[in-house]
């Protein structure tokens, strides 16, 4: 059913869905690795496709930019479309100069001092970490192909 921000049909949408910032980004995503790749959402140029990846159903959307967009897009995937996995990608600022410029970044967690999570959560700030199994294998994966 779609949303106020998403209009794709029911069952558009696979168990994960590859959220990087960018519109243009998910696009390339999309036309690049998934299979089959079908644009399934476009509301404001916020563009959704749904492929497959080594026979795999992916989806891969974007949030646009900040933590309001983002809180948009991820909480309509998953109560109105019953996604199950979201996982963000994409760049990121650093705070120290021994990060390179395109550098592959793991993060467990991350946190912010945003307002919108003292909201959400009663005053309180909250920091998301990640999937530990899903988080071990990117950094196995990393390693094996020699990815510092």
């Amino acid at each position: 059913m779609a949303t106020p921000h998403i209009n794709a049909k029911d069952g558009a949408f696979a168990e994960t869905v590859l959220m990087p910032g960018d519109p243009l980004r998910a696009q390339l995503i999309a036309e690049t690795f998934l299979e089959g790749a079908e644009l399934v959402t476009n509301v404001r140029n916020v563009l959704g496709y749904t492929g497959t990846y080594k026979g795999k159903r992916l989806s891969v959307m974007a949030h646009g930019m900040g933590i309001p967009s983002a809180s948009i897009y991820t909480t309509e995937l998953v109560k109105e479309y019953g996604v199950k996995n979201i996982i963000r990608i994409g760049s990121c600022g650093a705070v120290t100069p021994d990060i390179k410029l395109r550098e592959l970044f793991v993060a467990m967690g991350a946190s912010t001092d945003s307002k919108v999570n003292r909201m959400r959560f009663n005053d309180h700030d909250y920091a998301a970490i990640a999937d530990y199994t899903l988080l071990r294998t990117v950094v196995d994966t990393a390693a094996e192909q020699g990815k510092p």
